[in-house]
């Protein structure tokens, strides 16, 4: 990658350095979502910004620094956001009432039918192994909440003994995926909810029947 700086060591900031700072972020965040990472350049985070070159040096020697906390401020917002609502998730309604917060987040957020990890993901993954362990990475703890949810369902029974949270986790995440790309190839949301309610169906396919298992313990 270009645009390249001098090198130097991170800056203690004020307040308002940090303000800076973290407007320069949402700034790149923004256009490397709208257009591309290859087609952000720093002179326009510095144009939209309305600083000069040198202030951004101050705070990223380079484009991969900028990048590096473009992804996590994507992973605060796509997945630590997500947190508090996956922490909760102990039956086939929560995990409905999270799939219902995904869907109308994608319609209010005024932003485009992209995955802001995965659109990173798209672009990255094959052209720097840091991001692409980076990526990897926000992609793991996101799994790893889903699946954290789907074990409590399993632990309390709602879910087949023999149900695998963390393959469902995967499933379920890939699905996401497959739709937030539809969702902005046809720029229609209802791909987005029609994969999101497959993946929850396939995980509904491992609920247990009450009913049935009366009728065993009956045999």
């Amino acid at each position: 990658m270009t645009d390249r700086g001098p090198r130097k060591e991170s800056p203690r900031l004020t307040a308002r350095g940090a303000a800076t700072r973290e407007r320069i972020v949402a700034t790149a965040a923004d256009l490397m979502l709208r257009q591309g990472v290859a087609a952000t350049t720093l002179d326009q985070v510095v144009d939209v910004c309305a600083i000069s070159k040198s202030q951004l040096y101050h705070y990223f020697p380079d484009k991969e620094a900028l990048i590096t906390q473009v992804i996590a401020m994507r992973e605060h917002r796509m997945v630590v956001s997500q947190k508090p609502q996956l922490d909760q998730v102990r039956s086939m309604r929560d995990l409905e009432r999270w799939r219902d917060s995904l869907v109308t987040g994608l319609r209010e957020r005024g932003e485009p039918y992209k995955c802001p990890i995965g659109a990173l993901a798209n672009e990255l993954s094959c052209r720097s192994d840091d991001s692409r362990q980076s990526l990897a990475a926000v992609f793991a703890r996101w799994q790893g909440l889903l699946a954290a949810g789907l074990s409590r369902m399993r632990d309390s029974g709602e879910l087949d003994p023999g149900a695998d949270p963390g393959e469902l986790a995967v499933a379920v995440i890939a699905a996401l995926q497959g739709g937030y790309l539809l969702a902005e190839t046809m720029q229609d949301d209802r791909p987005f909810a029609l994969a999101l309610d497959m993946a929850l169906n396939h995980v509904k396919a491992q609920v247990r029947d009450p009913a049935a298992d009366l009728t065993h313990s009956a045999d």
